[in-house]
C-alpha cells in the first residue's frame, strides 16, 4: 500500500494513541479527556490554531500551508464518541468503563485525522489552509450540526469538508465511495394506540388498542411495499411494541410502538412521514381506538457532491491503488450529513476487514489501517490545495 512513509514511522505511536482512547471511551458530549487529548496534541503538532469547546465538546485544529494565496479552506472531520454497549472483544486494550466501548471506530477516526494533522503540520505541502475537526457526539447527539451551529463553517471559512467511516466487510485499506446518496436519512416515530381496556373473556366491552396497534404495524409496511417506487431504498422497522398489561387475560387500554423511517432521498422521507401519521390515524379509526404519534426527524440523507466524492476517490486511488467509485448507498444514518448540506463535499468508506459489524459488542477497530486513512486526509489536502 502506497501509504506517505511518514505515517509508517508513526504507526506504532499512532496504534498506542487509539487503544488508549479505546480503553477510555467516552459518550456522546461527554468526550472531556478526548478532547484535551486531541487538542494537546494539535498543539504540539505546531498548529497555527487549536480551538476546544466548539459544539459543546468539539476541536478544531487550523493548518496553514507554505503559500496561501489560492485562498482555499479544505475541513477534515472525524468524530470521537463511543456508545452505551458492554465490550465483549476480550482485546487487552478493551474498554475499562463498563457500558462504554468504542464500538463504531470513532477511535481509530480521530487517530487516522492527528496522524493527518501531524504530516500537515511537519510539511506544509499545500497552498491554502486546512481545518481539522473533531467532532462529538455523532451517536445520535448530532455534534456536526452542534458545531455548525456554533459557527464552526463560518468562522473558520471552511468551502468544501470531508469525512471517512471504517467498514466492515471490506478489505483493510481499500476504499469505497459514491456520488450522490451514500447513506441514509434516519427519522423516529413514538405511536400511543389508546382504546378501552377489559377482560379478555369480554371483548365486546373493550377497545381492543393491541388488535389496533397490530394492524398499524402491518398498514405501515405497504409505504415500503405500495406508496414507494420500487427502485427506491426506504427502511421502515417497528422496533417496540409495549401493552399496558402484563396478564394473558388483559386487554390492554394503551400500546406504545416505536418505530424508525430510512429514506435515500429527502422527498422519499416527506412522503413517508405524511402517509406514516394517516395510515395511524386511519388504521385506529377503524378498530374503534384513537392514536397518536410523536415524529422526530433526526439526520438526513447524506450526499455526496459529484464533484467532491471524485475528488475524494482520486485520493483514495493515491493511497491504495483501487477504489470502487461505485459502492452501493447503506441504509444507516451519518450526521456529517449536515455538514456536506452546509458545504459541499463528500464521504468515504475505508475497509475494516473482517471484523464484527459496527455497533457489536465484539467490534473492534483495525489498527493495521491506520496509516492508509491518515494518508487519505493528507493526500487529499495536497491535493485539493496544490503548491504551483
Amino acid at each position: 500500500m502506497p501509504v506517505k512513509n511518514r505515517f509508517a514511522d508513526l504507526h506504532p505511536t499512532l496504534t498506542e494513541w487509539r487503544r488508549d482512547l479505546h480503553q477510555n471511551p467516552e459518550l456522546s458530549y461527554e468526550e472531556h479527556r478526548t478532547a484535551g487529548l486531541v487538542a494537546g496534541r494539535l498543539r504540539a503538532f505546531g498548529c497555527d490554531e487549536v480551538v476546544e469547546g466548539i459544539g459543546q465538546t468539539g476541536v478544531v485544529g487550523v493548518i496553514r500551508g507554505r503559500a496561501t494565496g489560492s485562498g482555499r479552506v479544505v475541513g477534515l472531520r472525524a468524530d470521537m464518541d463511543a456508545l452505551p454497549i458492554h465490550e465483549a472483544t476480550g482485546a487487552a486494550h478493551a474498554s475499562q468503563t463498563a457500558g462504554k466501548m468504542h464500538a463504531c471506530g470513532h477511535d481509530g477516526h480521530t487517530v487516522m485525522l492527528l496522524g493527518a494533522a501531524q504530516w500537515l503540520a511537519e510539511t506544509r505541502n499545500f497552498d491554502g489552509t486546512v481545518v481539522v475537526i473533531f467532532q462529538p457526539a455523532e451517536e445520535g447527539g448530532a455534534g456536526a450540526r452542534a458545531m455548525i451551529e456554533d459557527g464552526l463553517i463560518e468562522r473558520f471559512g471552511i468551502q468544501e469538508v470531508y469525512g471517512l467511516h471504517n467498514m466492515p466487510g471490506l478489505a483493510p485499506g481499500q476504499f469505497a465511495i459514491c456520488s450522490g446518496p451514500m447513506l441514509a436519512s434516519a427519522d423516529e416515530f413514538t405511536i400511543t394506540v389508546t382504546g378501552r381496556g377489559g377482560h379478555a373473556g369480554m371483548p365486546h366491552n373493550a377497545i381492543d388498542t393491541t388488535l389496533a396497534a397490530s394492524h398499524i404495524v402491518v398498514a405501515l409496511q405497504s409505504i415500503v411495499a405500495r406508496n414507494a417506487d420500487p427502485l427506491d431504498a426506504i427502511v421502515l422497522t417497528i422496533g417496540s411494541f409495549h401493552t399496558d398489561s402484563t396478564a394473558s387475560n388483559v386487554i390492554a387500554n394503551e400500546v406504545i410502538l416505536k418505530g424508525t423511517v430510512r429514506c435515500l432521498d429527502e422527498g422519499l422521507r416527506d412522503m413517508a412521514e405524511e402517509r406514516i401519521k394517516a395510515l395511524v390515524s386511519a388504521t385506529a379509526l377503524a378498530y374503534g381506538a384513537s392514536a397518536s404519534i410523536h415524529y422526530e426527524r433526526g439526520y438526513p440523507v447524506t450526499v455526496n457532491a459529484a464533484e467532491n466524492a471524485e475528488y475524494a476517490a482520486v485520493a483514495a486511488e493515491a493511497v491504495a491503488g483501487h477504489v470502487d467509485r461505485l459502492a452501493r448507498p447503506i441504509m444507516p444514518a451519518e450526521d456529517f450529513s449536515f455538514m456536506l448540506q452546509a458545504r459541499p463535499g463528500a464521504y468515504i468508506f475505508l475497509g475494516n476487514g473482517d471484523s464484527a459489524q459496527c455497533h457489536h459488542p465484539a467490534y473492534d477497530f483495525n489498527d493495521a489501517i491506520i496509516p492508509a486513512g491518515s494518508s487519505w486526509f493528507a493526500t487529499l489536502a495536497e491535493q485539493r490545495m496544490p503548491l504551483s
